[in-house]
């Protein structure tokens, strides 16, 4: 099909090629040959004017227009994409959609691994692809990449729709042998102890307890960094340190771990844990479907939630 002249099949080779930034493989990803690859760039040359990719290595860097062209193309093609799915009846059980889905591994461990069973259950086509935090998780959203981010609503930007989960609350954790936490801890302790974190990326991006408390004006003395929140536990385990965790994942990690669980010395407030998804996918029924079972096992998680301990520790 041509538009003024351009084969909108082109656009597909665009998308891919803005993708993958590899001639190789964009051409592995759309199912085309890598000669045919090489037609597909010439005939964009051609009618854009523009080289639009210079080699460098064996990465293709795009130029200023390619970059400008590459939004509205990925746009273009979901818009026909989900266009052409909504117009038929979604069917979990006979589905065989992939949801890719960014989120932490706190709410892997915590909710989506419920979420999965019941997938696995009622669709058992349906596969998933879990991706970790980038440095600009709204990204991957914007150019349709993905098709939900889960995380605390107020990391959300207000270019796309969203759904909130439950309320978390933080905790202060430790080792058992931690005497610092055997009486009631104070802020100035607090303070002073040996913080283990987690931080995100390329970038170490804070995670949310880091944030309320700078929010705040209070800067931890952070001994230990590390890639996810299920690497805190283990080493606090032997040592004088701390951490602030999500009071759910605190008290995972305390059924399997000699940890003491107590209230933090100051008020951090609660917050919520919210999914969000492309506007463009907004009336997609696959992505409609997805998101009310996500409600429902989030409702679900929200009334089976044991009363917060916060002097947990478990017997040896």
């Amino acid at each position: 099909m041509r538009f003024k002249g351009l084969d909108l099949n082109l656009l597909v080779a665009l998308d891919a090629l803005m993708t993958e930034r590899s001639l190789t493989a964009a051409a592995r990803g759309i199912h085309l040959s890598q000669p045919a690859m090489s037609a597909a760039v010439a005939r964009l040359r051609a009618y854009f004017r523009d080289d639009l990719f210079t080699m460098r290595g064996r990465e293709l860097i795009p130029t200023p227009l390619a970059e400008a062209l590459a939004v509205p193309t990925r746009e273009a093609l979901l818009h026909i994409r989900l266009s052409i799915a909504s117009r038929d009846t979604f069917d979990p059980a006979k589905s065989d959609r992939r949801f890719r889905i960014v989120l932490s591994d706190f709410m892997v461990m915590l909710f989506i691994r419920p979420v999965l069973a019941r997938v696995a259950r009622e669709a058992p086509g349906i596969s998933f692809e879990l991706i970790q935090f980038d440095d600009q998780p709204d990204e991957p959203l914007r150019r349709g990449e993905v098709d939900f981010l889960i995380f605390p609503e107020i990391y959300m930007s207000n270019d796309h729709p969203r759904a909130k989960l439950f309320e978390e609350t933080l905790v202060c954790v430790g080792c058992h042998t931690n005497k610092q936490l055997s009486r009631k801890l104070t802020f100035e302790r607090y303070m002073s102890m040996g913080h283990v974190a987690a931080k995100f990326g390329r970038t170490h991006k804070p995670s949310i307890e880091e944030w309320l408390l700078l929010e705040h004006g209070h800067k931890r003395q952070i001994e230990v960094t590390v890639p996810s929140f299920s690497l805190i536990p283990p080493l606090l385990l032997g040592t004088e340190r701390i951490a602030t965790m999500q009071s759910r994942l605190a008290r995972h990690f305390a059924t399997t771990m000699r940890l003491r669980i107590v209230d933090l010395p100051l008020p951090l407030p609660a917050f919520t844990e919210a999914v969000q998804w492309p506007a463009l996918h907004n009336n997609d029924p696959a992505s409609i479907w997805m998101r009310k079972v996500m409600l429902q096992e989030a409702a679900r998680m929200g009334r089976h939630a044991k009363p917060r301990d916060v002097s947990h520790a478990r017997k040896s």
